[in-house]
């Protein structure tokens, strides 16, 4: 039935739960038996894999490998079996997100003051309610900035307080972001990495000068203020397109975090994917050690899964992953079929590599490659691109590229949106 040699299921048929059909937990009690379609084109392609890790010490019988079109499972090797996976874990931690918020969720942050404001100065503190925003950057603070001079405050005489979940630059640690936040404010302490990407906002953007006279100071619990303005973040598919285009571990944990951690991601991903939650074991929400594992199968499950959840908002995974050709962030000079949207990841010892590839013959045919092992991981990322190649040498490339993958011009590009001054909306 095309099953490889070494497959878990090669002695016995292999029972896999029906996604598509089931939707409680049904599945503990009730496995069904899947749709195998007999083709020799991926089974040699995945077998050829196989082989050529062996030959780089890697044994078959740590590999994972699932292929599939529609409801039809075209080959795998260990297909069920869940093995670190690296930053596949942040397709769970999309699909979480993504089930849980919605595609136009934004992460709000409240920026306020104690006392008056007289002659465009604070007699006060500047305060900062952070909310759980994983894409405050550079930019962002310019804009804000801005937006607070607009509001007439050009000057704070007391310090500048930190409270809630509040990030800055990738780093949450609240007395280092209150810092790179009182700098961002401020054009005349800024340094190389601020005006590099200040140059990167429209022309004629103002550089803000707001001086804080004070210290950064952090609290755990919110003091008494008046809010000025809310600064919200990018919508929650620009954020996930970001996180999975650079693979950022730091937004990952960030968003798995706000969603109850690992294990809740799982579950979640589980559901929605209708696979047994033992096939998806996370710790956190980035990749980030081994102890984060997933089956092969579970991995195109989830894809499919999120591509279900995107379609009626005429969205696709290419809205929220690295598409080949289009963007470079983890891909460098990956030599994938251009058009096929991908998740990268990479650990010291495991290279991963899932996504939908357009194929003329077969449509969009869905796949998860988990190698593990010590060889060179360049060697073993170019036998994962073989891979693909193969399949489309066999079943032909996609021109165009079918409607189901190609991104939508509705959704803007998040570096484009970046210190967008109509997120600070006054109060």
């Amino acid at each position: 039935m095309g099953l490889l040699p070494g497959s878990q299921a090669a002695a016995a048929p292999l029972q896999v739960v029906d996604w598509a059909g089931w939707k409680d937990e049904s599945w503990l009690v009730a496995l069904v038996q899947p749709q195998w379609v007999e083709d020799p084109t991926a089974i040699a392609a995945l077998r050829q894999h196989l082989s050529a890790l062996e030959s780089l010490g890697m044994p078959a019988r740590a590999q994972g490998l699932w292929v599939q079109t529609g409801s039809q499972i075209l080959g795998e090797h260990q297909g069920l079996e869940p093995i670190p996976a690296a930053s596949l874990t942040k397709i769970p931690t999309t699909l979480a997100a993504l089930k849980t918020w919605g595609t136009a969720h934004t992460f709000n942050t409240t920026v306020g003051i104690t006392g008056s404001v007289q002659n465009g100065v604070v007699q006060g503190d500047l305060v900062v309610q952070g909310g759980g925003d994983p894409l405050f950057v550079w930019e962002e603070a310019i804009a804000l900035g801005n937006a607070l001079e607009q509001r007439g405050i050009r000057r704070v005489t007391g310090n500048l307080v930190i409270t809630g979940d509040f990030a800055m630059n990738f780093n949450a640690d609240p007395q280092t972001a209150g810092a790179l936040l009182k700098q961002g404010i401020n054009a005349d302490l800024w340094t190389g990495e601020a005006q590099t990407q200040y140059a990167k906002l429209p022309a004629g953007t103002p550089q803000p000068r707001l001086v804080i006279d004070g210290s950064v100071i952090s609290l755990a619990q919110s003091p008494a203020f008046t809010p000025v303005l809310q600064h919200r973040s990018l919508n929650l598919a620009q954020v996930l397109k970001a996180m999975n285009i650079f693979s950022n571990n730091f937004i990952a944990d960030s968003v798995a975090r706000q969603l109850g951690g690992g294990s809740a991601v799982a579950q979640t991903a589980a559901a929605a994917a209708n696979v047994p939650a033992a096939e998806i074991r996370l710790i956190n929400g980035s990749g980030l050690g081994e102890e984060n594992q997933i089956s092969p199968r579970a991995v195109v499950a989830m894809l499919t899964a999120t591509q279900r959840s995107l379609r009626t908002e005429s969205l696709s995974v290419s809205d929220l992953f690295p598409v080949v050709g289009r963007e470079r962030g983890t891909l460098g000079d990956r030599r994938i079929p251009p058009g096929t949207p991908v998740k990268t990841g990479t650990l010291d010892r495991v290279s991963s590599l899932a996504g939908a590839l357009p194929t003329r013959d077969r449509g969009v045919v869905w796949f998860a490659i988990i190698d593990i092992g010590t060889a060179d991981l360049s060697s073993v990322r170019a036998e994962q691109d073989r891979l693909l190649q193969a399949l489309v040498g066999h079943w032909g490339e996609a021109a165009p590229v079918p409607p189901e993958l190609q991104p939508s011009d509705r959704l803007p590009i998040y570096q484009q949106q970046l210190g967008d001054p109509a997120r600070n909306l006054p109060l």
